[in-house]
């Protein structure tokens, strides 16, 4: 995304606190590298997990999850209440918590944030800023695309008294109290939001130019406040001295982004970082030899490569069934993932409900790719495989290593790959999400929490510019499973529905990976998280 402002980072400091870190000094700083720019500092406009890192320590939502776990449990709201047709969700919030301006968090707040999401129009609708609204509630208030025009769940939120508030929605969402916890629908202080124009966004869906408060003035309720971000550089963050809940060790915490793997191992071997996300495969025994923590997640995640059926080639099922019969998945693992990553078969990993053992699979095969593509007529086909550069993400820690097994594979059949290589920011999500300039792509997903429709709802569950298909039937049998009510019986369906995505075939699920993050020995209580819902009030630092 193109920044429209930017906070100039005060380096003396910066550097000061970087220097005593590593000399063991004035260890209230934690420095954990990144390994790209967040896209947003307005989780509303965000969808990767650098935005959420960053907005994790800043921003709370009503609802949290269980340290350790995607279950939801309360954070900024004590309890909540569900009425028997669904409709009604009563929310008791905590008191006495502010924004980081001052602003009280109260009833009145937490409606002004659901009106915000449910009253964004024009460009703010792009799959490439709002997603998860768009994905969560199915709609907005008005839209000029007809699939989003009045058809979302969100019908109003009221205010009975400070401390309570009440969603209504028009017909039942089971999974809303569990998808109250994605960073996306973090309470966001209506001052700072209205003050410094947060929905002011202009550019293009693939290239929106943000507006001065996601570069510059994020506001939320949580431990940390925002200090600076310079693009490339770094982002600060320091203390909320009025914070409603332990303030902790860390009362400063540096992000400075360094985007190749081995440049933070590096970073971490010379004592200038605490710890860093996405350890390379290759380097998880080597650094656990040298003396080193290394923290795995629980595999929540799936890799997956789309198959863009915009581009004529990829709209025929025997082009897709070919190329997921060329690639040879048990390899790929091997050569380019971590130990303990399992083969992908479903779009979710087994640890979701709905997860079927019975889906059709496309074994490794090249003949079988060969004779496909003959039959298509496209024994000479020519296709662009997009893929991100200058990242490493949770479900994909080497992209290039991943895109150059996949791309021999498919050479190996008789297909002529051209490859896309894109930085990760600001250009690549953009180019997927925002457009349909793009054939093959990598990409991944972590849950973000434990329900079927946070994976395949989001990937298929309506049109979209990633996977450039309409499939009215998919998307009906999607949606029908995501508002059972009955568990069994939405299990049942969810399994019915993953076995139809894989006799579709819009994409090919490769991996779960296994997530692992490293850190200098004296780092404690750092708080690994299958859906990364990872703050860092709770970490200690060694003298």
């Amino acid at each position: 995304m193109v920044l429209a402002a930017c906070a100039e980072s005060d380096r003396d400091s910066a550097d000061g606190a970087t220097a005593g870190a590593a000399a063991g000094e004035g260890r209230d700083t934690f420095i954990f590298a990144a390994s790209s720019d967040p896209a947003s500092l307005d989780p509303a406009f965000a969808s990767d997990g650098e935005s959420f890192r960053v907005a994790r320590q800043i921003f709370e939502g009503l609802v949290g999850v269980e340290p350790g776990t995607a279950d939801p449990a309360p954070l900024l709201a004590e309890s909540w209440e569900v009425s028997d047709d669904g409709l009604d969700y009563t929310f008791t919030l905590k008191e006495g918590v502010q924004f980081h301006d001052g602003t009280p968090f109260d009833a009145d707040a937490v409606c002004f944030n659901f009106d915000r999401w449910n009253n964004f129009t024009g460009i703010l609708q792009a799959e490439s800023l709002s997603y998860y609204w768009g994905k969560v509630n199915g709609g907005f208030a008005t839209s000029d695309v007809p699939e989003l025009n009045g058809t979302g769940k969100y019908e109003s939120c009221a205010a009975p008294d400070a401390a309570t508030a009440v969603i209504h929605l028009k017909s039942p969402l089971p999974e809303l109290v569990a998808a109250l916890s994605l960073p996306a629908l973090s309470m966001q202080s209506p001052t700072a939001l209205t003050e410094y124009e947060a929905d002011a966004v202009s550019g293009e869906a693939d290239a929106p130019v943000l507006p001065e408060y996601a570069t510059a003035h994020p506001t939320g309720t949580g431990p940390f406040v925002f200090e600076s971000w310079s693009p490339g550089e770094e982002v600060v963050l320091t203390a909320n001295e009025d914070y409603w809940g332990e303030q902790g060790q860390v009362r400063r915490i540096v992000f400075p982004i360094i985007s190749d793997a081995t440049a933070r191992r590096q970073a971490l071997q010379a004592g200038d970082i605490d710890g860093y996300d996405l350890v390379g495969p290759a380097d998880v025994a080597a650094l656990e030899e040298e003396g080193y923590q290394i923290v795995n997640r629980d595999p929540f995640n799936v890799l997956y490569l789309g198959m863009n059926q915009a581009d004529p080639d990829l709209a025929d099922i025997r082009v897709r069934q070919a190329i997921a019969h060329a690639i040879d998945k048990e390899a790929l693992v091997a050569q380019t993932l971590p130990e303990g990553t399992e083969v992908a078969t479903n779009f979710v990993p087994p640890s979701v409900a709905g997860w079927n053992d019975e889906v059709t699979t496309y074994e490794y095969d090249p003949d079988r790719a060969q004779e496909l593509l003959a039959e298509a007529g496209k024994s000479d086909l020519t296709i662009d495989f997009n893929y991100p550069t200058n990242v490493s993400r949770p479900y994909m820690p080497t992209p290039e290593q991943t895109f150059t097994a996949i791309a021999a594979d498919l050479e190996a059949v008789g297909i002529t790959v051209n490859p896309v290589p894109q930085p990760w920011s600001p250009d690549y999500l953009d180019t997927i999400q925002g457009g349909t300039e793009h054939g093959l792509h990598l990409l991944g997903w972590t849950g973000d929490y434990n329900d079927t429709y946070n994976f395949i709802g989001v990937f298929f569950g309506g049109p979209s510019n990633e996977w450039g298909f309409d499939n009215p039937e998919l998307f009906q049998q999607i949606g029908d499973a995501r508002y059972q009510a009955d568990v069994d019986e939405q299990t049942a369906a969810y399994e019915a529905a993953n076995a139809a995505i894989m006799d579709f075939l819009p994409g090919i699920p490769l991996a779960h990976p296994v997530p692992s993050l490293a850190f200098k020995p004296d780092v404690q209580g750092y708080p690994a998280s299958p859906v990364q819902d990872e703050v860092y009030n709770v970490v200690t630092l060694g003298d």
